[in-house]
């Protein structure tokens, strides 16, 4: 008898993963701290002993900054700064990685594709940032009229 597939092996597939890397020290992967990212989340996992495992929505990401200190550029590194509009990890930093100007234009790109994939303006975002107008009336009736002031 043919064993029927589980279903959540269904739900369970794993996309191709595009780039990985470890935080560097002096230029070297030393550190327990793994960055990775397919074409839909990043991914971070920390940890040796107790492993903590994170991720992230790559349509979610509302700017995508690098910056490479003197030391970083002499050693071949840089650090990614990810702001998103999730709210369990707002800035998500990736640190001391190797190739930064590199994975810093693929993941602007994926983001950039990812958000027009999805239709997601910048618009839609400022909510999930933490965005709010203090609760401010601007005016406008319930009705489309301007209310007066």
């Amino acid at each position: 008898m043919a064993k029927k597939p589980d279903r959540l092996t269904q739900f369970a597939q794993e996309d191709e993963i595009l780039w990985h890397d470890r935080k560097r020290y002096l230029g070297l992967p030393l550190s327990f701290t793994r960055y990775s990212f397919d074409e839909n989340r990043f991914y971070l996992k920390k940890g040796f002993l107790n492993i903590v495992s994170d991720e992230i929505l790559l349509y979610r990401v509302l700017d995508v900054t690098m910056s490479r200190t003197l030391g970083q550029r002499l050693f071949g590194v840089g650090t990614i700064v990810l702001t998103t509009a999730d709210q369990t990890l707002p800035v998500m930093r990736v640190e001391s990685v190797k190739d930064s100007e590199r994975v810093y234009r693929a993941l602007s790109n994926i983001v950039e594709k990812e958000r027009n994939e999805k239709r997601v303006l910048g618009k839609e975002m400022f909510g999930a940032a933490g965005f709010d107008d203090g609760g401010v009336d601007m005016g406008v009736d319930h009705f489309g009229g301007i209310d007066n002031l």
